[in-house]
């Protein structure tokens, strides 16, 4: 397995169904922020991420905030979903994915991890002996360091099939 390659690739957060996550044995969710559930630097999730979050956690799986940002950023945005959160988590080391599995008693093999990013999010996933989910970014961000990092993903992007809804309708998600 490559340490850069998802479990699976979504184009949105709201695309991860309840019956997906009981097909991947999935008990808790590890959620980043910018570009998953909002805007960069936003306090205000994507439209149908709050209802997301409810349903998910009315299927009993755990979720928590995962994210490289600020606790000032990634506090605020996490009590206003009505989510814990790990912030700082320094991905792709698998500390903070660490953290937060500990901070949830579960398992590595039953933790998700979906983010926006390969080599952050995936890599961390893989790192920590989790699965991933891959979005598309949703929003432009701006600075040196995700401009780096979103060039060295084209060519890994390009070998990954994006699931569109009806292939999760017709096909067993693994």
């Amino acid at each position: 397995m490559s340490l850069l390659k998802p479990t699976i690739a979504l184009r949105h957060v709201t695309d991860i169904s309840v019956t997906m996550l009981k097909q991947l044995g999935i008990d808790a969710i590890l959620l980043d922020v910018d570009n998953t559930l909002a805007p960069p630097t936003s306090h205000i999730p994507y439209e149908g991420v709050q209802e997301w979050i409810d349903t998910i956690k009315a299927a009993g799986i755990h979720i928590i905030i995962c994210s490289n940002n600020f606790h000032k950023r990634i506090i605020p945005f996490a009590d206003s979903v009505g989510l814990d959160c790990v912030a700082m988590s320094l991905k792709p080391f698998p500390f903070g994915f660490i953290r937060a599995k500990r901070k949830l008693k579960e398992k590595p093999q039953s933790v998700l991890v979906v983010g926006d990013q390969i080599y952050t999010d995936v890599l961390g996933a893989n790192l920590a002996g989790m699965k991933s989910i891959l979005l598309l970014p949703r929003s432009e961000e701006h600075g040196w360091s995700i401009w780096l990092r979103r060039k060295m993903e084209v060519r890994h992007r390009k070998k990954i099939k994006v699931l569109t809804h009806a292939d999760k309708e017709a096909h067993h998600v693994r």
